[in-house]
């Protein structure tokens, strides 16, 4: 028998809307578990993921009052994937004022992943505003970090996943991954954005964990993604 801990039961929002945080952003958000309980906010990976039901069940509801948000351009916040406005500093403010929202002096920041790094970044920027900093499969955007994900490392770990990352890039291109699908995500060909969006997620979805779950790029591979 298992001796880990699963994720606590299905709960729903007891509070939604939308913020308006400026520069023609609004931020959608949730709150779940206890009204007045000890305040908490989730910080979701990405960048560009998205909040989910699953992440409400990280929080003991009967314990914690906790904030979920997507990111600016991510999940149901407006404009939908926008980078328009869009930087590390732009995404510490708003948490910012989504904890004036709230109405709380502190909260305790859990982030993963992508989150790690903007947990990091807003308890440094606004140190007396958090409680307790949870970090998650850190990753912290050093280009040691890009290139062993993007160039060479993991695609070592998973040859079939890599060749299938590098084919919609030229071999001449190659040698900076994350630049050829910047030109192509950042183009104007909306076929050959579409096919870098997909071939992308896939690569991050298949294997972002070591033991991979096909659910994370199943939506991708099944077209849905448009």
């Amino acid at each position: 028998m298992s001796n880990l801990r699963t994720l606590y039961p299905p709960i729903e929002p007891y509070e939604t809307g939308m913020i308006n945080v400026g520069d023609g952003h609004t931020v959608y958000f949730e709150r779940v578990g206890k009204p007045g309980g000890k305040p908490a906010v989730f910080l979701h990976g990405g960048p560009g993921g998205g909040i989910s039901p699953d992440h409400r069940r990280l929080f003991n509801p009967e314990r914690y009052d906790v904030l979920l948000f997507d990111q600016r351009g991510c999940g149901r916040s407006k404009p939908h994937a926008s980078i328009e406005a869009n930087t590390t500093w732009h995404l510490v403010e708003d948490i910012e004022r989504l904890r004036e929202h709230v109405g709380v002096t502190q909260w305790m920041v859990f982030g993963g992943s992508w989150g790690s790094t903007l947990g990091l970044a807003y308890a440094q920027t606004h140190p007396d505003r958090v409680s307790e900093l949870i970090l998650r499969g850190v990753y912290t955007v050093t280009q040691a970090e890009i290139d062993w994900y993007y160039q060479f490392g993991v695609s070592e770990m998973f040859p079939d996943k890599w060749a299938a990352f590098q084919a919609p890039i030229p071999e001449v291109e190659r040698h900076d991954m994350v630049a050829a699908y910047h030109r192509r995500l950042m183009g104007d060909d909306p076929i050959a954005q579409l096919e870098a969006a997909k071939a992308w997620t896939i690569w991050e979805g298949e294997t972002i964990a070591l033991l991979p779950d096909p659910a994370l790029s199943a939506p991708y591979r099944e077209g849905i993604l448009r």
